[in-house]
C-alpha cells in the first residue's frame, strides 16, 4: 500500500531527519522525498496492508512538519 503527501519539508537535511525517523519508527515503511515537486512530496510504501498512515501523519505533526494526504491517483506517485 502507498500513501502520499504534501509537505512544507523543503531541504534535503530535513528530509533526511524525517526518513530516518520513519525507517525507525515504521520498520514495514519505505520512504522517500520528490523535494522537485511543488508539493514537497513525501511518499510512503508500507508492506503491512493494514498499516495506518495517520500514525505518520500524527508522529510528523508533533515535530512541526505540516503534512497532508493528497487525492488518490492512478499510479502517478509509484515509489
Amino acid at each position: 500500500m502507498v500513501e502520499v503527501f504534501k509537505t512544507n519539508v523543503n531541504t534535503w537535511r530535513r528530509a533526511k531527519f524525517i526518513l530516518d525517523l520513519i525507517h525507525q519508527k515504521f520498520e514495514s515503511c519505505e520512504a522517500n522525498f520528490d523535494l522537485d515537486d511543488c508539493d514537497n512530496i513525501l511518499r510512503v510504501e508500507s508492506s503491512d496492508e493494514y498499516f495506518n498512515f495517520d500514525l505518520i501523519k500524527s508522529l510528523l505533526e508533533k515535530r512541526k512538519v505540516q503534512i497532508d494526504f493528497l487525492p488518490e491517483t492512478e499510479n502517478v506517485y509509484a515509489l
